[in-house]
């Protein structure tokens, strides 16, 4: 009896010491994840993913995760290079490549990549004027991203996008674009109305020169006209008449008169 008592103590006594061992060598690690493992202190490299065992009380595991991190840069204080003082964010995407090198070279990638982020946001609109920032967002995007990529590119990061999300202006500074954006409107509608009284003078030279050679364009013209006033219900119309178009009635009338015979006196 005394021996089956002492054998339900030994089985508990390793059942207790037993599984918790078993239970600490046993690891999982998802698909988005990866776990870096140190035995003694040395990097012995990521594992993953799924189940895995590692050496209780010799092995230390850091997960990682792989997915892209989303991180938004809060509005900073930027002066661009033609002087102009605005609050700019941004909005930056990344995500860990190298697992072993985002552990072992950096302390904090997240942190660390944040800061460099905004330093390098400060740096590179400083250097742009207000009018690039404006027209061409994309090259400026493309070349954050860049820069920041080549200085993360040693913690295993991989910055994918940078986006210049909100710029933010002084009132005076907005007041100043909409005075310059309208006095460019004007512009263009006084340029277009240049160019359309040019051509439609154009037009009436090359009419008048038309009319010149053919005198009976003219008289076209006129009878064309007076058939477009008569249109209208007006109650009196003056018009004048060319001498030019009354000439053949004159000439016949004064034919007429000198084929009338003269009157003789009688006795």
């Amino acid at each position: 009896m005394q021996t089956l008592i002492n054998l339900g103590i030994l089985v508990a006594v390793v059942v207790f010491i037993v599984l918790p061992l078993v239970g600490s060598a046993v690891r999982v690690v998802q698909e988005y994840e990866r776990g870096v493992i140190f035995r003694l202190g040395r990097l012995v490299g990521p594992r993953g993913p799924g189940l895995f065992f590692i050496i209780p009380f010799v092995d230390r595991m850091m997960k990682v995760d792989l997915r892209v991190v989303t991180m938004e840069i809060p509005p900073q204080e930027v002066i661009t290079r033609d002087n102009v003082t605005m609050r700019v964010s941004a909005v930056l995407y990344f995500r860990v490549v190298d697992p072993a090198a985002a552990v072992t070279r950096v302390a904090d990638y997240v942190r660390a990549s944040f800061q460099i982020a905004q330093t390098t946001l400060r740096s590179v609109l400083g250097q742009s004027e207000l009018d690039e920032l404006l027209a061409n967002r994309e090259q400026i995007n493309d070349r954050l991203q860049e820069i920041i990529d080549t200085q993360t590119e040693p913690w295993g990061i991989k910055v994918s996008t940078v986006e210049v999300k909100d710029v933010e202006l002084p009132d005076s500074m907005q007041r100043a674009m909409a005075r310059q954006a309208e006095a460019e409107r004007e512009k263009r509608a006084k340029v277009i109305h240049a160019g359309g009284e040019f051509e439609a003078a154009q037009t009436l030279a090359d009419a008048a020169r038309v009319i010149g050679s053919e005198p009976q364009t003219l008289q076209l013209r006129y009878l064309q006209t007076l058939t477009e006033i008569s249109a209208e219900r007006n109650s009196t119309i003056i018009f004048p008449v060319p001498i030019d178009l009354l000439q053949p009635f004159f000439e016949r009338a004064a034919g007429q008169d000198n084929r009338r015979p003269t009157p003789t006196s009688a006795g």
